[in-house]
């Protein structure tokens, strides 16, 4: 069998201008919000008030112990209901597969944020905190001030690691028919009988941008001496 690069050079563009878009957007936009709500988990886990550090560290379990995939399908399935429910609806409320799928990766990825946010404080000394309660912070005042900037800034790299893992997790939304990166491909491969060639520009764009995010990572971490 030949491998025909021109089926790739008459629809790369088409399919890095829709599909690679969606992709990224879901992306950042779910990196976004699951770095938020990781953040409030982690002070959740992290609370004084027993009951609420172990509802936090049970979703957090939970969430890790389940497939993405699997939630993916839940949650696009759910939501709707929940949706119908939340408002008084009588039928499912059509959210779309978009929203489904951000709904889906903002909650799942922050599991993984939190437990990296929770690090991230951890590390940060005492002193610091019972050194700007001296002053009359609060103890928001202080994790938002003091703590958390902090945290981010030593956390970072890992962050950005865990949103390479994001970046590539996301191809999973293509059970659901949407038209991410890896459906863009496929629909133009199924076209034109060239699953072979598609696929391999698949995979050689994931390779070159995890690499160069990578790279970056690891510029960030020699940048602040962790090797």
């Amino acid at each position: 069998m030949d491998f025909d690069f021109d089926v790739i050079a008459r629809s790369w563009r088409t399919v890095l201008l829709t599909g690679m878009a969606f992709t990224l957007q879901l992306t950042v936009l779910a990196m976004a919000g699951g770095v938020v709500l990781g953040t409030l988990l982690a002070l959740a886990r992290l609370s004084g008030w027993r009951p609420l550090a172990l509802l936090a560290a049970a979703y957090v379990n939970l969430v890790r112990a389940v497939p993405l995939v699997l939630v993916i399908f839940w949650f696009y399935f759910l939501v709707p209901y929940l949706a119908a429910w939340a408002i008084g609806a009588e039928e499912p409320v059509r959210v779309g597969a978009f929203w489904s799928a951000l709904i889906t990766f903002t909650l799942f990825q922050a599991a993984y944020y939190c437990e990296i946010m929770r690090g991230g404080i951890q590390s940060i000394p005492r002193g610091q905190l019972h050194a700007a309660q001296a002053l009359g912070l609060r103890y928001w005042q202080c994790m938002g001030h003091v703590v958390l900037p902090q945290a981010l800034r030593n956390m970072l790299p890992v962050l950005l690691t865990q949103t390479i893992v994001l970046f590539q997790d996301v191809s999973l939304v293509y059970v659901l028919s949407v038209p991410d990166f890896v459906g863009a491909a496929a629909r133009v491969a199924q076209r034109d009988g060239r699953l072979v060639e598609m696929y391999s520009f698949v995979a050689v764009v994931y390779f070159a941008m995890c690499c160069a995010l990578s790279m970056l990572v690891r510029r960030l971490r020699r940048a602040r001496g962790q090797g």
